[in-house]
């Protein structure tokens, strides 16, 4: 029993024996707690008795190949005063296994680290075991939730990025769920995770932080959202707001496409065809123009010229280019002319519909465009979180709790501090 308990690991148990069934059968160790002094009431002081003897199984980790489970030999103590309110209780053990938990301390903290750092799914990590999926389930959520809700995880930051990505879809018509990454994107670090897209759970989130964490944070970074923008006016009013360079080049380039399928419908009273011009230059419209080489821009400008009668598309291509322009220096003053310049001309009469549109946005977000060019701060960062969000989503084969979700996603993609796994309580 002595080399048994040294296996077992556990210094205030003691091994009563185990059983090995079948070859198949996990390995069951049936253990009691020491008893190093006498246990009294809580209520009274006097000193207790055994009323009952509970033999409850854990999973345990495998040993020797084997899965294994821990069945503890629970003591029920009984208060022997008549007159005492408290009657009976079930003694605890920490280090064995938390309150409500199925699996043993030791297997909870090794299947919260699997799933949430290497990002294995709970299912494959239940198998592993020979477990249900709920037993793993409630052990990653109750150390996982203490890990990511350590006060420490949450350093300072600088530069505070918004953006949504979707969480589920809910309901009979598919109703899209949304969530709102909240990322440090100077260190690339997943802050907090909360519901919806609107600008009520962010502020509420910000609100709950210390007045001088959000004093030091000197830029804020969105994708030209208005209710984020609401987010940084309101909770960070001395942040410069910095508008993606990305998501800019990608409006411009929509409405390009829009132009081109709406050209493309007048003209010829149908969406393209393999042998449209304008369906044909679909591929060389997108392409930066450095990058086309003199073939290639020979057989843009030939295919605008048979497609294109009115050079609306010609207009709309010249446009994604000079907005593109903007971004090839890094001059602050000089952006926030060029941002003025380009919008007026965009907004002309004689420029398409949708390039009209593109210009009125740009003169709303004129301040934060060219704050790119001081800041030299992107989304990048919280795109890329997103991405690590969505990969535990694939794994999980989608979900619908919203406090799985966030913690899952915060295990994996926020860098909790994984040395205090072993001393965190649930």
């Amino acid at each position: 029993m002595r080399m048994c308990q040294l296996l077992v690991g556990l210094p205030t148990v003691t091994v009563l024996g185990v059983v090995d069934l079948l070859p198949t059968a996990p390995l069951a160790v049936h253990i009691e707690t020491l008893c190093e002094s006498p246990e009294t009431c809580s209520a009274c002081g006097t000193t207790a008795t055994i009323k009952d003897r509970d033999a409850v199984m854990l999973t345990d980790l495998p040993v020797f190949g084997r899965r294994a489970r821990l069945v503890w030999r629970k003591r029920r103590w009984r208060c022997p005063a008549r007159s005492c309110a408290v009657g009976s209780w079930t003694e605890l053990a920490s280090a064995i296994a938390a309150s409500r938990l199925g699996l043993t301390d030791r297997a909870a903290r090794w299947a919260t680290f699997q799933v949430g750092h290497h990002g294995r799914s709970v299912k494959e990590v239940a198998d592993d075991l020979g477990c249900d999926w709920h037993t793993v389930n409630d052990a990653v959520m109750a150390y996982g939730e203490r890990l990511v809700d350590d006060p420490g995880r949450i350093g300072p930051v600088d530069a505070l990025g918004l953006d949504e990505a979707l969480f589920t879809r809910r309901g009979r018509w598919r109703t899209k769920q949304w969530s709102t990454s909240i990322v440090d994107v100077v260190s690339g670090r997943l802050l907090d995770v909360v519901e919806g897209r609107d600008s009520l759970p962010a502020c509420r989130w910000l609100a709950n932080r210390d007045e001088g964490w959000r004093d030091q944070i000197r830029y804020g970074t969105l994708d030209m959202s208005g209710p984020y923008r609401t987010v940084f006016d309101t909770m960070l009013p001395a942040a410069t707001q910095v508008a993606d360079p990305f998501h800019l080049v990608k409006l411009a380039g929509s409405k390009l496409d829009e132009v081109r399928r709406r050209v493309q419908n007048e003209t010829l009273g149908h969406r393209g065809r393999k042998d449209d011009p304008l369906y044909r230059a679909r591929r060389l419209l997108v392409m930066a123009q450095e990058r086309l080489d003199e073939h290639a821009q020979d057989k843009l400008t030939g295919l605008l010229k048979a497609g294109d009668p009115k050079g609306e598309v010609a207009t709309a291509w010249h446009a994604k280019e000079a907005v593109r322009e903007l971004y090839a220096h890094r001059d602050a003053e000089l952006a926030l002319e060029w941002v003025d310049q380009l919008s007026a001309d965009m907004r002309d009469s004689s420029s398409p519909p949708e390039v009209r549109q593109l210009g009125r946005t740009m003169r709303r977000w004129r301040s934060q465009i060219a704050a790119w060019h001081q800041a030299q701060v992107t989304n990048g960062p919280t795109e890329t979180m997103n991405g690590l969000a969505k990969r535990i989503k694939r794994i999980a084969f989608g979900m619908t709790n919203f406090r799985h979700w966030r913690i899952r996603v915060l295990l994996y993609a926020g860098r909790p501090d994984w040395s205090k796994l072993a001393t965190v309580t649930p």
